[in-house]
C-alpha cells in the first residue's frame, strides 16, 4: 500500500477506500457485502469519472469500498490504475485494490450451473466471455494489493478471508495465513512463500496415525521426532522473525505462507500447526487453513 507510506497523516485518520474488482462469477459482489457488514460505505458499480466529485467534498466518517464492473461504459484498466495512483499521491487517503479471482475453467462451471449469460458476451458463450473478460483484467490483477482466489472456496471461506483482511481497521499489523496442502492436488493460488515438508518422516506409514491427522498430538510428537524437524522449524521461524517486520513496515496487508507434504493431512498440517502458534506467540495476527482436511466430508479425526 505505497499511498500510505507517501502520507504524513496517521493510518487511523487516512480516509480508507478499497476498490473491489475481478471476473464476474469470481465473488466481488460476496466482497463487497462483507465490507459493508464491517463498516465500510458501499457504492458498487461507480463510474471512474465520477471518483473526483466523490472525494471532493469533506472526508466521509467511515472507510468506503467501491466495486468496479467492467460493464460500466467508462471502465478500462488504464483508468483504474491511473485512478489509484493518483490517490496514493494524496495526503490523507489510503486506497487498497482487492481482486477476487477464479480460474477460467471454474468460472465456466459456475455459469454454466446457473445459465447466465456472460456480461461481456451476451450473444456468445461464457467461455468467449471469461477469456475477454480475464484479459481486459490482467494488468489490474498485477496491481493488486489484496489477492483473492476463489476457485476452492466456498462462499463462507470468501467471507472469513475479506473479513481477516480489513476486520482490524484500527490496527495496521499485517495479517499472517498459513495454509497446509498436498502436492498431488498442486499449490494454493496467492502464496507468498512455499515450505516443502515431505523430507520429514512420514505418519501415513504408521497404522495407527495414518487415520489421524497433523492436529492429533500422536501425529504431532511422531513429525516432531524426526531429528531434522527442529532444526527446520527453528530457521522457519527465524526468517520469517526478520522478513515480517520488514514487510509489515513496507505497507504489505498480508503474507500468505504455504506448507505442503504428500496427502496434505500429516506432515504439512503438523509444521502447521507448531508455526501458527510461534508466531501468534511472537505478537502476529495469523488465521490457519488446512485445504485437504477442509474438503474431507468426515468430521476431522484428531483425536
Amino acid at each position: 500500500m505505497a499511498g500510505a507510506g507517501n502520507s504524513t497523516e496517521p493510518d487511523y485518520e487516512a480516509q480508507r477506500i478499497v476498490f473491489v474488482t475481478g471476473p464476474s462469477g469470481a465473488g466481488r459482489s460476496t466482497a463487497i457485502n462483507v465490507l459493508e457488514d464491517l463498516g465500510f460505505e458501499a457504492i458498487d458499480n461507480l463510474p471512474l469519472s465520477l471518483l473526483p466529485r466523490l472525494l471532493s467534498g469533506p472526508a466521509h466518517d467511515r472507510p468506503l469500498v467501491l466495486g468496479l464492473d467492467t460493464r460500466n461504459r467508462d471502465f478500462s484498466a488504464d483508468a483504474v490504475i491511473e485512478s489509484l495512483t493518483s490517490l496514493e499521491g494524496m495526503v490523507g487517503v489510503r486506497p487498497d485494490l482487492v481482486y477476487v479471482d477464479c480460474r477460467p475453467d471454474v468460472l465456466l462451471q459456475r455459469f454454466s450451473e446457473t445459465r447466465r449469460r456472460h456480461p461481456l458476451a451476451p450473444a456468445g458463450s461464457p467461455a468467449e466471455g471469461i477469456e475477454r473478460e480475464m484479459d481486459l483484467l490482467m494488468p489490474i490483477r498485477a496491481r493488486a494489493d489484496v489477492l483473492i482466489d476463489t476457485s476452492e472456496m466456498t462462499p463462507h471461506e470468501l467471507r472469513s478471508e475479506i473479513d481477516r483482511h480489513f476486520r482490524a481497521e484500527g490496527g495496521s499489523q499485517m495479517a499472517i495465513s498459513i495454509n497446509s496442502f498436498s502436492y498431488k492436488r498442486g499449490l494454493p493460488r496467492g502464496l507468498d512463500m512455499v515450505l516443502d515438508c515431505r523430507f520429514l518422516q512420514n505418519p501415513h506409514w504408521e497404522k495407527s496415525l495414518r487415520p489421524l491427522d497433523g492436529r492429533a498430538p500422536e501425529v504431532a510428537a511422531f513429525v516432531a521426532d524426526d531429528p531434522r524437524f527442529s532444526d527446520f522449524h527453528d530457521k522457519v521461524l527465524s526468517l520469517l522473525e526478520t522478513l515480517l517486520p520488514a514487510y509489515s513496515e513496507e505497507g504489505k496487508a498480508h503474507f500468505s505462507i504455504g506448507l505442503g507434504c504428500t496427502g496434505g493431512r500429516h506432515r504439512s498440517v503438523a509444521c502447521a500447526e507448531k508455526l501458527s502458534r510461534a508466531l501468534v506467540n511472537g505478537g502476529w495476527r495469523v488465521s490457519i487453513r488446512h485445504r485437504e482436511l477442509d474438503r474431507d466430508p468426515l468430521e476431522p479425526r484428531h483425536s
